[in-house]
């Protein structure tokens, strides 16, 4: 046994697959890094409202401006910096801007975002960690995209932005010293809290929930990648590759008007008004 991170392993796969040195991956992948940065940069830089006709508009950027304030207060609250980092990458997304699909475009904030987190406020972060953030991120999207699906029209919003927590919270559990274990225990836990998430943004432009949801999964994955190293990761009673097979086959049971159609959920919200229903205690 050669006892490699999960990053380590992938670095050598994916230099022996590419015939090239390791170096050359490690540059490769902090050229990915630096796109992420960059989308987040310009999503908080950016005003105005989204296309579409929904009238949208960009929230990441005040967002952003109310917690520095918060800041100078000495009223410090990082946790809901993770959520206005994926959002304002994907307002970029929504307005056709720049974005690296991770593990698709409607989920391409969440790791991005985590990512920044790391970088800012931890202060063990390094070039090299960032880079092993996205060598296990990327080695845990393969998983789901060889072994089930990462299509929102496959499989529902688990298989994009579920995937993407799952990805993110087991990358961060590396970098923060996390096993093999623990990175597999953190990856599993976050798609456990995804699984059957519909696929419905309303009017079927990727803004609301979208937005919003990968905001709420990037801030899933930091706790969940923090809290898997409170563990061995050695007590599971479900496995990541049982949660994958678990998410496959509830995508499959999952009706097609929920699956990235705009026929049904959110999407039509607009479309008709709101039915009363009468909700007993009972059902509550």
């Amino acid at each position: 046994m050669n006892q490699l991170d999960i990053s380590e392993a992938v670095l050598a796969n994916e230099a022996a697959l590419a015939g090239c040195s390791e170096a050359e991956i490690r540059r490769r992948v902090a050229g990915v890094a630096d796109v992420m940065e960059g989308c987040i940069k310009r999503g908080l830089a950016a005003d105005g409202e989204l296309p579409g006709g929904l009238n949208v508009r960009r929230r990441a950027p005040q967002l952003a401006a109310k917690l520095k304030a918060l800041r100078e207060t000495e009223i410090v609250n990082t946790q809901l910096w993770p959520m206005v980092y994926a959002m304002a990458v994907n307002e970029e997304n929504a307005a056709g801007g720049r974005v690296v699909t991770a593990p698709t475009n409607g989920a391409a904030g969440i790791i991005p975002a985590v990512l920044h987190y790391f970088r800012k406020f931890n202060p063990h972060a390094t070039q090299e960690r960032v880079e092993n953030f996205l060598l296990t991120a990327g080695a845990i999207g393969i998983l789901y995209k060889t072994n089930a699906s990462i299509s929102g029209a496959d499989v529902g919003c688990q298989g994009e932005v579920g995937v993407a927590c799952s990805m993110a919270a087991g990358a961060y559990a590396e970098v923060i010293g996390g096993t093999p274990k623990q990175v597999e225990n953190a990856a599993e836990m976050a798609m456990e809290h995804h699984l059957g998430l519909t696929c419905d943004p309303v009017g079927g432009l990727v803004q609301i929930p979208c937005i919003e949801r990968n905001g709420i999964a990037a801030e899933k994955a930091l706790k969940l990648g923090t809290l898997a190293l409170l563990e061995d990761g050695t007590d599971k009673k479900v496995s990541l590759d049982e949660v994958i097979q678990t998410m496959l086959q509830t995508g499959r049971d999952m009706k097609s008007t929920y699956k990235e159609t705009s026929l049904a959920g959110l999407a039509i919200t607009l479309q008709k008004k709101a039915v009363p229903v009468s909700v007993r205690v009972v059902e509550c």
